[in-house]
């Protein structure tokens, strides 16, 4: 097998969109070559015991999944076992198919192992994706549906966007996250506020019964950030996503002045506020933690801290097809290491050892 770092040479020769499309397409045949398949998910799927969890109703048989970003089209979901993911995020979708941002949209900060990406949604659409995840759900692990708002939609019938699309999604994904958390939508973030999030999460409830999440950017005060996610969780979130990417364009040494930095910089400024959001809802409702997962330690870090499951995205661009291996077998370790049997005892024992 061609080793990772030789591969990931060839293509960082590429431009970052032109070399997802051909990531794309690989993952997509993946499938239809069993041996290699099957080679893929012996190698990269960790089945034990100790890593498997319920969450609403559904087996997680490990707790690392795929961030929403990358498979927008639920295109490659037959492929995320023999990546070793424990479930899979697709979108963001909107209701009308969407080009997204004028390119160049998609930029490599490689020292610093991170993604700027500018790319607005460009999806084919909610009744293309739909199709697509009629030939693949219900599937072996869970799939999560993130559907966010056309850009062309007027900001007073944004509401009408997210009904549409959860009434698309709600039978035919074992979650939704609703996200208003992009920076590549004009003006998405800004219903960021509680009377928009309840308003949100009461239609929600009334549609189904199927769990429904928030994803929040990084990029606001604490406090602010606790009080929309209880809002969202008083009013029926079943969950709450942090964080998405951030424009923070510090983080990088030379930065566009577009889009969003997802990756390693992000690492902390995500941590932070996850931190101190599971501080105040750890107990009452499921967290997640995505933002420059890519190891073992990292991921452990946010289950310490509070999170069920942790997602990765900008990671499986630099470390490749053996990353969630590599960080499942990690945190076996880091387990035993401490004395924990199974992973619910990881999940938020920094929060228990300090009460």
């Amino acid at each position: 097998m061609l080793d990772y770092e030789t591969f990931k040479k060839v293509l960082f020769k590429l431009d970052p969109e032109t070399a997802h499309h051909a990531a794309e397409f690989s993952l997509k045949v993946l499938p239809y070559i069993p041996f290699l398949n099957e080679y893929m998910k012996r190698r990269n799927f960790i089945t034990d015991a100790k890593l498997s969890q319920q969450i609403f109703g559904l087996t997680f048989p490990n707790p690392v999944g795929l961030g929403a970003g990358f498979d927008k089209n639920a295109t490659m979901i037959k492929a995320m076992p023999a990546l070793g993911f424990g479930y899979t995020e697709i979108g963001t979708m909107t209701p009308r198919p969407q080009a997204g941002n004028p390119k160049p949209r998609l930029f490599r900060h490689v020292e610093e192992r991170s993604i700027q990406n500018a790319m607005g949604f460009n999806n084919e659409g909610a009744y293309a994706v739909v199709k697509n995840l009629d030939k693949v759900y219900p599937f072996n692990i869970p799939v999560g549906a993130n559907v966010g708002k056309n850009k062309a939609t007027p900001t007073e019938h944004t509401l009408s966007d997210y009904k549409t699309l959860i009434n698309k999604f709600k039978d035919i994904s074992d979650y939704l996250v609703i996200n208003i958390s992009s920076p590549n939508t004009p003006n998405l973030r800004d219903l960021q506020n509680e009377e928009f999030i309840a308003e949100l999460f009461t239609m929600a409830k009334e549609l189904t019964k199927k769990p429904i999440l928030l994803k929040i950017a990084p990029d606001m005060e604490a406090q602010v950030a606790i009080d929309l996610c209880k809002t969202a969780v008083e009013n029926g979130a079943a969950g709450i996503i942090a964080t998405n990417t951030t424009v923070d364009y510090s983080l990088v040494s030379n930065p566009k002045e577009i889009g969003g930095i997802s990756g390693a910089v992000l690492a902390d400024k995500s941590y932070e506020l996850f931190k101190a959001i599971a501080q105040e809802l750890f107990g009452k409702t499921i967290l997640i933690s995505v933002g420059g997962i890519a190891d073992a330690n990292e991921a452990y870090r946010r289950l310490k801290a509070g999170a069920s499951l942790v997602q990765s995205l900008s990671g499986l661009i630099f470390e490749g097809p053996s990353m969630v291996k590599n960080i499942n077998e990690g945190l076996m370790e880091l387990m035993k290491k401490d004395g924990y049997n199974n992973i619910q005892e990881v999940i938020g024992s920094d929060l228990e050892a300090k009460n």
